[in-house]
């Protein structure tokens, strides 16, 4: 198995990869971005990807939901979750007052703004590709940047010099990381389960998201995670990402679903997995897999 992930070596995203199911005896292959991870899939050049989703802080990964939704066609069939906590490293020591410039990705400066600002005011921002991009940048060009903002596993694997630690603005932040693959058998029902899928809004009108959601909450589904995207076809025209508590499996979601696509044919189906939390919905005994039974039932009565 190839696993490719959001690289290079060190980033958040390697230590979710070790933490998902195979990656013991997985190949692991670096990317240069969250789309390049997840078209490697796509082009068979890896077997699954893994690349962040959501952050407690600074919500979806726009890149992940748009190319996971729109640009590639890949399900979802496993999450973990990471702990994130920063610290602030350069390749030399240095004063923290001689810091004129931090790289970092844009997720990763989200997360230490405050403290930038109340502990070097002065300090510019340069853009990464990841927060271990940064680290490595300092090791191959000092002029890139005085010091980056990374995580502490990058910075000992490089030997960098800490200038600071747990930096983060919000102590306990933490960032979800999926598996994508090609399309293939659902991860069996645990009984705490997720669901993904992209809906599209079928036509600007009032009332036209409650229309989708009504499905959702007359079929007893918790919605865990919804998140509006445009879709590059036109202003206005939008899909929505969302996660629901349950898997395809079950009664209730099927029937939300089948009830979407008759209002939004280019429904999306992107996977149901075992949830990273094990947290399992309690289902009214109205949408229990015995409520749906006993209708089919009174239903096939009627007709025979």
């Amino acid at each position: 198995m190839r696993y490719s992930y959001l690289g290079p070596a060190g980033t958040f995203t390697e230590a979710a990869l070790l933490q998902m199911p195979g990656a013991e005896t997985a190949e692991r292959v670096p990317a240069a971005s969250v789309l390049s991870a997840l078209a490697m899939v796509q082009d068979d050049e890896a077997d699954v990807a893994v690349v962040p989703i959501e952050n407690s802080v600074e919500g979806g990964v726009t890149a992940t939901l748009d190319a996971v939704s729109v640009a590639h066609n890949l399900h979802i069939t496993a999450e973990t979750l990471v702990p994130i906590t920063f610290v602030l490293a350069s390749a030399d020591p240095m004063p923290m007052e001689q810091v004129r410039s931090i790289a970092t990705h844009s997720h990763g400066w989200a997360q230490v703004r405050r403290w930038a600002e109340a502990t070097v005011p002065h300090a510019e921002f340069v853009p990464a590709s990841s927060t271990a991009a940064a680290a490595h940048g300092l090791t191959r060009d000092p002029a890139i940047a005085d010091a980056a903002v990374c995580a502490p596993l990058v910075a000992a694997q490089l030997g960098l010099h800490v200038l600071a630690r747990e930096i983060e603005d919000v102590p306990g932040a933490v960032t979800r990381f999926v598996m994508a693959a090609k399309p293939g058998p659902v991860p069996v029902m645990t009984g705490a389960d997720k669901t993904t899928v992209m809906i599209p809004l079928p036509e600007d009108h009032p009332g036209g998201l409650m229309e989708i959601l009504e499905h959702f909450a007359t079929n007893g589904v918790n919605i865990c995670r919804i998140e509006s995207r445009p879709t590059g076809f036109g202003m206005g025209d939008y899909f929505f990402s969302m996660d629901l508590e349950g898997h395809i499996a079950e009664a209730r979601i099927a029937d939300a679903l089948a009830g979407i696509h008759r209002i939004s044919p280019r429904i999306r189906f992107l996977g149901s997995y075992p949830r990273a939390d094990n947290k399992s919905q309690q289902v009214g005994p109205e949408v229990s897999e015995a409520a749906f039974t006993s209708a089919q039932r009174w239903i096939e009565s009627l007709r025979g």
